[in-house]
Protein backbone atom coordinates (compact mmCIF):
# COMPACT_ATOMS: atom_id res chain seq x y z
CA UNK A 1 0.00 0.00 0.00
CA UNK A 2 0.99 3.34 -0.60
CA UNK A 3 1.20 6.70 2.01
CA UNK A 4 -1.38 8.36 0.37
CA UNK A 5 -4.13 5.28 0.76
CA UNK A 6 -3.13 4.86 4.28
CA UNK A 7 -3.48 8.69 5.09
CA UNK A 8 -6.58 8.72 3.15
CA UNK A 9 -5.12 11.72 0.95
CA UNK A 10 -5.93 10.37 -2.51
CA UNK A 11 -3.80 11.15 -5.80
CA UNK A 12 -0.44 12.16 -5.90
CA UNK A 13 0.41 14.31 -3.42
CA UNK A 14 3.50 16.16 -1.33
CA UNK A 15 4.32 14.60 1.73
CA UNK A 16 4.03 17.69 3.27
CA UNK A 17 0.63 18.39 2.61
CA UNK A 18 -0.33 15.22 3.93
CA UNK A 19 -1.71 14.54 7.65
CA UNK A 20 0.57 13.80 10.78
CA UNK A 21 0.00 9.84 11.53
CA UNK A 22 2.28 9.10 14.20
CA UNK A 23 2.54 6.13 16.26
CA UNK A 24 1.48 5.52 19.68
CA UNK A 25 0.37 3.24 22.30
CA UNK A 26 -2.28 0.79 22.07
CA UNK A 27 -5.39 2.21 23.93
CA UNK A 28 -5.01 1.72 27.83
CA UNK A 29 -0.92 1.28 27.20
CA UNK A 30 1.52 -1.32 26.79
CA UNK A 31 1.88 -4.43 29.23
CA UNK A 32 4.51 -4.36 31.63
CA UNK A 33 7.66 -6.00 30.29
CA UNK A 34 8.81 -8.90 32.54
CA UNK A 35 12.61 -7.99 33.61
CA UNK A 36 12.98 -10.11 36.15
CA UNK A 37 14.30 -13.02 36.49
CA UNK A 38 11.55 -15.84 37.13
CA UNK A 39 12.86 -19.82 36.87
CA UNK A 40 9.80 -22.14 36.88
CA UNK A 41 9.68 -24.09 39.67
CA UNK A 42 9.47 -27.54 37.62
CA UNK A 43 10.86 -31.00 38.43
CA UNK A 44 11.15 -33.00 41.44
CA UNK A 45 12.19 -31.76 44.82
CA UNK A 46 15.33 -32.53 46.60
CA UNK A 47 14.10 -35.32 48.83
CA UNK A 48 12.06 -37.07 46.09
CA UNK A 49 15.42 -37.18 44.13
CA UNK A 50 17.50 -38.62 47.18
CA UNK A 51 14.58 -40.88 47.74
CA UNK A 52 14.67 -42.33 44.13
CA UNK A 53 18.70 -42.43 43.95
CA UNK A 54 18.80 -44.64 47.40
CA UNK A 55 16.02 -46.81 46.40
CA UNK A 56 18.34 -47.67 43.29
CA UNK A 57 21.16 -47.88 44.67
CA UNK A 58 19.46 -50.07 47.55
CA UNK A 59 18.13 -51.73 44.72
CA UNK A 60 21.44 -52.66 42.98
CA UNK A 61 23.15 -53.48 45.89
CA UNK A 62 20.30 -56.41 46.45
CA UNK A 63 21.04 -58.00 42.88
CA UNK A 64 24.67 -57.56 43.63
CA UNK A 65 23.95 -59.85 46.28
CA UNK A 66 21.84 -61.98 44.42
CA UNK A 67 24.25 -62.97 42.23
CA UNK A 68 27.44 -63.22 44.77
CA UNK A 69 25.27 -65.93 45.78
CA UNK A 70 24.49 -67.43 42.93
CA UNK A 71 28.52 -67.04 41.72
CA UNK A 72 29.49 -68.81 45.19
CA UNK A 73 27.06 -71.29 44.70
CA UNK A 74 28.46 -72.40 40.90
CA UNK A 75 31.92 -72.14 42.43
CA UNK A 76 31.12 -74.47 45.65
CA UNK A 77 29.57 -77.02 43.03
CA UNK A 78 32.71 -76.48 40.75
CA UNK A 79 34.81 -77.16 43.58
CA UNK A 80 32.92 -80.80 44.62
CA UNK A 81 32.72 -81.62 41.31
CA UNK A 82 36.90 -81.41 41.48
CA UNK A 83 37.29 -83.31 44.59
CA UNK A 84 34.78 -86.05 43.41
CA UNK A 85 37.06 -86.43 40.19
CA UNK A 86 40.36 -85.80 41.97
CA UNK A 87 40.66 -89.96 42.93
CA UNK A 88 40.10 -91.21 39.70
CA UNK A 89 42.62 -88.38 38.05
CA UNK A 90 45.06 -88.99 40.94
CA UNK A 91 44.91 -92.98 40.05
CA UNK A 92 45.34 -92.41 36.54
CA UNK A 93 48.70 -90.56 37.05
CA UNK A 94 49.71 -92.72 39.72
CA UNK A 95 49.37 -95.86 37.11
CA UNK A 96 51.22 -93.61 34.53
CA UNK A 97 54.19 -92.97 37.05
CA UNK A 98 54.80 -96.61 37.57
CA UNK A 99 54.95 -97.49 33.67
CA UNK A 100 57.03 -94.41 33.42
CA UNK A 101 59.42 -95.85 36.55
CA UNK A 102 59.68 -99.28 35.11
CA UNK A 103 60.49 -98.53 31.61
CA UNK A 104 63.07 -95.66 33.47
CA UNK A 105 64.66 -98.37 35.58
CA UNK A 106 64.79 -100.75 33.17
CA UNK A 107 66.87 -98.40 31.17
CA UNK A 108 69.01 -97.40 34.04
CA UNK A 109 70.06 -101.07 34.60
CA UNK A 110 71.10 -101.20 30.73
CA UNK A 111 73.01 -98.41 30.78
CA UNK A 112 74.67 -98.94 34.06
CA UNK A 113 75.45 -102.66 33.57
CA UNK A 114 78.93 -102.46 33.62
CA UNK A 115 79.19 -100.08 36.63
CA UNK A 116 80.53 -102.52 39.74
CA UNK A 117 77.94 -101.89 42.89
CA UNK A 118 75.33 -99.96 41.05
CA UNK A 119 72.22 -100.86 42.63
CA UNK A 120 69.27 -100.03 40.16
CA UNK A 121 66.94 -97.73 41.65
CA UNK A 122 68.97 -96.28 44.32
CA UNK A 123 68.90 -92.53 44.99
CA UNK A 124 72.41 -90.58 44.52
CA UNK A 125 71.26 -88.23 47.31
CA UNK A 126 71.57 -88.79 50.70
CA UNK A 127 68.26 -87.22 52.47
CA UNK A 128 66.23 -90.16 52.34
CA UNK A 129 63.56 -88.88 51.59
CA UNK A 130 61.33 -89.74 48.49
CA UNK A 131 59.41 -87.13 46.12
CA UNK A 132 57.71 -88.18 43.28
CA UNK A 133 59.08 -86.16 40.09
CA UNK A 134 56.84 -82.63 39.21
CA UNK A 135 57.03 -83.28 35.66
CA UNK A 136 54.84 -84.53 33.56
CA UNK A 137 57.61 -87.18 32.11
CA UNK A 138 60.28 -88.46 34.01
CA UNK A 139 63.17 -88.01 31.75
CA UNK A 140 62.13 -85.83 28.90
CA UNK A 141 65.66 -85.80 27.70
CA UNK A 142 66.38 -89.68 27.16
CA UNK A 143 63.45 -90.76 25.62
Amino acid sequence: MTEAVIRNKPGMASVKDMPVLQDGPPPGGFAPVRYARRIPNKGPSAVAIFLAAFGAFSWGMYEVGKGNKIRRAIKAEKYAARRAILPVLQAEEDERFVKEWKKYLDYEAEVMKDVPNWKVGASVYNSGRWMPPATGELRPEVW
